[in-house]
């Protein structure tokens, strides 16, 4: 059984991805310019919370159908790394295109019966 959860989570992941290779640009910028307001990168860091939140909602919702909780975990992974510091911008990138791939495969789980 497929999860729609994991599928708009995948989704907004490949968005994150591109949100966490913006905010390099954006901190640049703003350190070059240093007016001091560090309102931009507040956007940044509430995007990846959201992506903690959503990734935690799929793997609940990949543990309730017994698919593969691989993607998910890694999405909590790295939309936490970026999180908590954008130092681990790069890092988070990786962690979540590889979640990516497992969310949209959505295998079944090891050692689940198929009710079919």
């Amino acid at each position: 059984m497929k999860s729609k959860m994991n599928t708009w989570t995948a989704i907004f992941n490949i968005f994150n991805c591109v949100m966490l290779f913006i905010s390099w640009f954006v901190v640049i910028a703003q350190a070059i310019n240093e007016n001091g307001n560090a309102s931009s990168g507040n956007f940044f860091y509430a995007v990846t919370w959201i992506g903690v939140v959503l990734n935690v909602i799929a793997f609940y919702y990949a543990k309730k159908l017994s698919i593969s909780v691989v993607g998910p975990v890694l999405g909590i992974i790295g939309s936490v790394l970026s999180g908590l510091s954008m130092i681990f911008a790069f890092p988070s990138i990786v962690l979540l295109i590889i979640a990516v791939v497992f969310e949209f495969l959505q295998k079944p789980a090891k050692g689940a019966t198929n009710a079919k």
